[in-house]
């Protein structure tokens, strides 16, 4: 009997609520028992799971990793969180055939484990600006980012990323461009809900998150009372649902706004089918936001929604090519609601429309190949 390779899977999230992370899994586990390092309970897909402790950050936020940080002793500062030392420690003498690293925060957990293994990095997104909204975090998160990408990628033995700019970032900062493996879902076999009379129907996914402009898409659907509802299916972040309460109170008192439950990655397109436009409107406050082509995106796409969104560059360009939405001239109020305010009920079913030959070409049936390709050439192996 042929030994399995040995695969270690590495990602400082909950991975079971994990949906890029549990669609790379899936691929994974088709070539070898798999490993998972990650919060939360095992997930389905993985073969043993190490859960590190709610307790244990996945950043060095303790008194002397918080000093490494400050005076830049960043080579110490690299494996000092709490959560990395855990795992690294429960890690101890195993070997894997391939390390597979999520996000740039796990590159010397992976490499300190490896033991010549390849490595595959998954960039999640562009590591040096992840939340450099935030002071703490630029001042002493930033400059070990950096450091942790100008060291070990170019180490890598593959690297895979969302979306085209962040991977040209990667290549003129760091010198490795990374392949592109957008966020995208499965492929969904629906069809085009039908309008509703003249009743817009906007809807909106994801998480109750600051920074995602979640207050103006309330404050669009009240400017549009008449003819436009909106419906928000908002995952709690990890404030206590604090910015979740405060959007319910923003919409207090609108007729058109109504508040759901979150539902599984599985169940969203289906859940989403009934509207007729997904909306998305991230103002630029950082690089990420600046190049942002979420996985949101590619749900209203599944779900045959017509889309609205900004001038992001990356979700324009997508809408451009397929013509299944539109564009507001700005994040302003006045240039979001100008940019809906005279759709028609054809309007929407023709990009409805749009939207459904899209998702044949963007879903994770095909974006998954990327994975596949990455892990037979890293285990030798030969394509039939």
């Amino acid at each position: 009997m042929v030994n399995r390779p040995e695969i270690l899977l590495i990602s400082f999230s909950d991975i079971h609520k994990d949906a890029r992370v549990l669609r790379q899994l899936s691929v994974v586990k088709e070539f070898g028992a798999v490993t998972t390092v990650g919060y939360g309970e095992k997930p389905t897909d993985a073969t043993h799971h190490i859960s590190i402790p709610a307790d244990r950050p996945s950043l060095p936020q303790t008194p002397l990793g918080v000093l490494a940080l400050g005076v830049r002793a960043l080579d110490f500062a690299e494996l000092r969180a709490p959560g990395a030392k855990y795992a690294l420690a429960k890690l101890k003498g195993q070997h894997f055939d391939i390390v597979i690293s999520n996000d740039a925060r796990a590159l010397p957990l992976a490499f300190a484990v490896n033991n010549g293994a390849p490595v595959w990095a998954d960039l999640h997104e562009w590591a040096p600006e992840e939340r450099t909204h935030v002071l703490s975090w630029r001042l002493l998160v930033a400059p070990l980012m950096k450091h942790v990408c100008k060291k070990y990628l170019p180490q890598v033995a593959e690297a895979t990323t969302v979306g085209d700019q962040i991977a040209e970032l990667y290549e003129q900062h760091f010198g490795v461009k990374p392949k592109l493996m957008r966020n995208t879902p499965r492929y969904a076999e629906l069809e085009p809900s039908e309008t509703a009379g003249d009743k817009i129907r906007m809807v909106h996914s994801g998480g109750a998150v600051y920074g995602r402009n979640l207050e103006a898409t309330i404050d669009v659907a009240k400017s549009l009372q008449d003819n436009f509802s909106l419906d928000l299916y908002l995952i709690p972040a990890n404030d206590g649902g604090k910015y979740l309460a405060e959007l319910k109170d923003r919409a207090a008192g609108a007729p058109n706004v109504t508040f759901h439950d979150p539902v599984t990655p599985d169940q969203l397109p289906a859940t989403l089918n009934q509207y007729d436009l997904g909306v998305f409107w991230i103002p630029p406050f950082n690089t990420n936001a600046r190049l942002t082509l979420p996985n949101k995106l590619f749900d209203f796409i599944q779900a045959r929604l017509a889309l609205a969104v900004g001038p992001t560059i990356e979700m324009v360009n997508v809408l451009k090519q397929y013509e299944n939405g539109i564009i507001s001239d700005s994040f302003e109020h006045s240039d979001i609601v100008e940019s809906l305010k005279n759709l028609t009920p054809e309007d929407i079913r023709r990009m409805k429309e749009n939207s459904a030959r899209a998702a044949t070409d963007l879903n994770f049936e095909k974006e998954s190949e990327v994975g596949r390709d990455i892990l037979r050439r890293l285990l030798k192996i030969e394509q039939g």
